[in-house]
């Protein structure tokens, strides 16, 4: 299932960018989920985040990678044989989205706790999928969201839980079934959503991925 499991998630903020991304950033980020990707399961996730360059150490002029200046959260899915091998996001909408994609594919490779970490051997059959989050928006009504085409995220207290939109689609759920998986995932009971005091939200992404071991520009 492709959620977010982190135990340090925190309400992101709602002023997320928006989800225009050209298919020269959407590239690129694909890009960066790889080399983080490949540099975590060699041992040495840190030279990813150190490759890794943004509007504010890329500085100016025709060097500086495709959407270098934007912002925003996002989410790196990795699939082996279709299966689910590791997801993890990173829901600081103010943080550079090239390092939030990086920090999410090491994490997805070495520190979801529901699997193993990902090792150098298996890399030639892993999928990478990038999540790009717009704006979270806080719902009035629980049931003002489009199924499938978006994720929700319930808080309430200390407990965060977090579905991106697909899966509803992968897991064939209606709008009840989507707020009662999504509660359960923050470690609440099903019903959480529809008690007083429980917060939930909204949003859209912008999916897309490839082979783990894709050409990689540059």
């Amino acid at each position: 299932m492709a959620v977010l499991a982190a135990p340090d998630l925190a309400v992101p903020d709602l002023a997320a960018p928006d989800l225009a991304l050209s298919e020269a950033e959407r590239a690129d980020l694909l890009d960066v989920a790889r080399l983080a990707l490949a540099t975590a399961v060699q041992g040495a996730p840190d030279l990813a985040l150190a490759a890794v360059r943004t509007a504010d150490d890329a500085g100016e002029g025709p060097g500086q990678p495709a959407g270098a200046e934007r912002t925003g959260a996002a989410f790196v899915t990795l699939r082996e044989g279709g299966e689910l091998r590791g997801c993890i996001g990173v829901l600081d909408a103010s943080r550079p989205v090239r390092r939030s994609v990086a920090l999410a594919a090491v994490g997805a490779a070495l520190h979801d706790w529901r699997f193993s970490p990902v090792t150098e051997f298996e890399l030639a059959a892993i999928e990478v999928e990038v999540s790009v989050l717009g704006p979270i928006v806080e719902l009035s009504d629980p049931f003002d969201f489009r199924i499938g085409d978006e994720g929700l995220l319930v808080v309430r207290g200390s407990s965060r839980g977090l579905l991106l939109p697909e899966v509803a689609t992968l897991y064939e759920l209606d709008e009840v079934g989507m707020l009662e998986a999504t509660c359960r995932k923050a470690g609440l009971s099903a019903d959480a959503w529809c008690l007083p005091g429980t917060a939930i939200f909204s949003f859209r992404t912008v999916r897309f991925g490839g082979p783990a071991l894709g050409a990689r520009a540059g």
